[in-house]
């Protein structure tokens, strides 16, 4: 997997050739149709090796602060409010408790969240070949985020674009192919991957932007080295694909084409 340094220079895909693409990857994977997607590439084998790779036992967050102020990146930022101070229940004797309510448009492009694999349809078809009319008003009738009901544990593999590249991050736009070799780590099955192409912090210190409409991530081509892997997760700091998409007017390339759960 090469290294990709040149922003904004990879080849666009046709509308065909992603089709082919995905094609592919779907014929790959084979009867996938009652599976938990590539979270099946999670073994107890795997996790026992992750467990042996433990050494200082510090844990890191992913998680992105709440967003609650509009911006053009969270036009509908998530509504928190106290339903009940402490105070308005009748003095400050005794026993009280505070409760609150919490609303939240969770695929946004500001919050970070886990997408579950009918969370996007491509053709009239969910991952497996599932029918997108599975997913109604009242919930998705397959492939939910159930399917991760029992927890997420593996091998976490983290590839810093920006640090291999020597900026603070990656422009909108940009593209990523590579980094695996360069950063002397490999891939394999089942691990969870994370791309940090530094999205948090441009927004962190340059302020939001549109990221619907510009964003550096994933080329698709990336995704045939996910599925040859046998990734079994995909985040990053940002929505993982390119915008504006590498396939015309594809939008999201990259859950088109493979699906893993993300971030």
């Amino acid at each position: 997997m090469r290294t990709h340094t040149e922003p904004g220079r990879e080849p666009r895909m046709s509308q065909e050739e992603f089709r082919s693409l995905y094609r592919r990857l779907r014929e790959q994977a084979g009867d996938v149709s009652h599976s938990r997607g590539t979270l099946d590439t999670i073994t107890p084998a795997t996790v026992r090796a992750a467990a042996g790779e433990v050494r200082s036992g510090r844990t890191v967050t992913l998680a992105a602060p709440v967003e609650t102020r509009p911006g053009p990146d969270n036009p509908e930022p998530a509504g928190h409010r106290i339903t009940s101070p402490p105070e308005a229940q009748g003095g400050t004797s005794g026993l009280h408790f505070a409760t609150d309510r919490f609303s939240m448009n969770i695929h946004g492009d500001a919050d970070s969240h886990l997408d579950a694999l009918c969370h996007i349809a491509y053709d009239g078809t969910l991952h497996g070949g599932i029918p997108a009319a599975t997913v109604t008003a009242a919930g998705a009738t397959a492939l939910s985020v159930e399917v991760a009901h029992d927890g997420i544990v593996g091998r976490g593999v983290l590839l810093d674009i920006p640090r291999l590249r020597g900026v603070p991050w990656l422009e909108p736009g940009d593209h990523v192919t590579a980094a695996e070799t360069a950063q002397h780590v490999r891939v394999g099955q089942g691990d969870l991957l994370f791309v940090r192409v530094g999205h948090r912090r441009r927004r962190s210190e340059s302020g939001p932007w549109d990221a619907a409409h510009a964003r550096a991530g994933l080329h698709p081509s990336a995704m045939e080295f996910l599925a040859e892997r046998r990734v079994a997760v995909l985040g990053g700091d940002g929505n993982n694909d390119t915008a504006s998409a590498a396939t015309g007017s594809t939008a999201s390339p990259a859950w088109y084409a493979a699906r893993p759960t993300r971030r």
